[in-house]
């Protein structure tokens, strides 16, 4: 037996999480519960590089001009 969590919505199951792999032919128990599904569901990773960000567009402090944009095209001379 596997449990799921996810949602429902428009007639189609979204799980959050790992993606769904069911082989065959199963039988399948859906429990609905009677509370709303958060509207957004934000992941690890997408959690820490937006928290990143906004302490990085909180942040009063110039940015130094040794990182001015850097120019890839130009000819490397060794």
């Amino acid at each position: 037996m596997e449990a799921y969590e996810g949602y429902y919505e428009d007639g189609r199951f979204y799980p959050t999480g790992q993606a769904i792999s069911i082989k065959g032919r199963r039988r399948v128990r859906l429990t609905v519960f009677d509370e709303p599904m958060p509207e957004k569901t934000e992941t690890p990773q997408a959690t820490a590089w937006r928290e990143f960000f906004e302490t990085v567009n909180a942040s009063s402090e110039e940015i130094p001009e040794a990182f001015d944009r850097i120019n890839f095209a130009q000819e490397v001379s060794i």
